[in-house]
């Protein structure tokens, strides 16, 4: 017979029973909260991380690329007039003038060709930030007389504005050849660019320096030879426009090789001009043309 002493103790070790396992059941749950707690923790680091480089890149926007006045003189004024009936003496200022754009702008041409064609090419395309070496790389192809390039454009910012770097490629020709390099300021009111020659030849050739100043109406570009092997190293031609003269367009060429400087001023919509050649004319006097591009009296 079960006396009362042993039911209170079957009672009493029931409730030791139950409530050991409540306290393995709880530990159980402790210890499955603490893991995933932890498991929580590592992957909102790991987002966090992520979105951080996320919004370190947006809030590193790409800087503005160069406008193309910075780097390529306009010669379209001598270019895209037809001078084939210009031949007779009553054109010879104009003809004269334009000549020498023309020599200028056929040199330019062929010299610049590759390189300029990689800048004009940066401006379809993005520039994707790399947090790693702080910098921004515009990645493409292009042409260039039926033959296919690479570029890279590397943009990073330095204490005065922006670094640029344009490393060019060919299959089976070069690889990552710096073909020119320069600053901007941070405005794009000013940049000065450092013109290499050819993957078989990477010496400087050209300096190229622009200012533009928005309040004065000036704006320039000069191209300086820094070609150290070149007879003509230190010539250079100066391009510039100023919108409050009535010869908006001007252009100073210096010879070096003759020590002679050709100074030539025009208005871009009237097209009338004057040209100032020592070498060529025997003096230092100006030489007109009206706005059909006729020989005149200098006003």
């Amino acid at each position: 017979m079960q006396t009362k002493n042993d039911y209170l103790y079957g009672i009493n070790r029931q409730e030791s029973n139950l409530t050991i396992n409540e306290m393995k059941a709880t530990h159980k749950i402790v210890l499955f909260s603490k893991s995933l707690v932890f498991m929580l923790a590592l992957i909102l680091v790991s987002s966090t991380g992520c979105q951080k480089d996320e919004n370190e890149s947006d809030l590193k926007p790409a800087p503005d690329l160069p406008p193309q006045a910075s780097m390529v003189i306009d010669f379209s004024d001598f270019t895209d007039v037809d001078t084939t009936f210009k031949s007779v003496d009553t054109y010879a200022n104009w003809g004269w003038a334009a000549f020498n754009g023309k020599v200028w702008n056929a040199v330019v041409t062929i010299t610049l060709a590759v390189p300029v064609a990689a800048f004009y090419g940066s401006f379809n395309h993005e520039g994707v930030y790399f947090p790693q070496t702080d910098e921004w790389v515009w990645s493409y192809s292009f042409m260039v007389g039926g033959v296919a390039y690479q570029a890279s454009l590397h943009a990073s910012l330095v204490a005065d504005g922006v670094l640029w770097k344009m490393y060019v490629s060919r299959e089976n020709a070069f690889n990552d050849f710096l073909w020119y390099y320069g600053t901007t300021g941070l405005t794009n009111k000013t940049a000065v660019w450092h013109m290499n020659e050819k993957p078989a030849n990477p010496n400087e050739i050209l300096l190229i320096e622009y200012q533009k100043d928005a309040q004065s109406g000036i704006e320039q570009i000069k191209y300086t030879n820094v070609n150290s092997t070149s007879p003509g190293n230190g010539g250079y031609v100066l391009y510039g426009t100023n919108n409050t003269l009535d010869f908006d367009v001007f252009y100073d060429i210096y010879i070096i090789e003759q020590d002679n400087m050709i100074n030539i001023e025009w208005n871009r919509d009237m097209k009338d001009g004057r040209v100032r050649d020592e070498k060529h004319f025997g003096d230092f006097d100006w030489r007109c043309w009206d706005t059909d591009l006729q020989d005149i009296t200098c006003p």
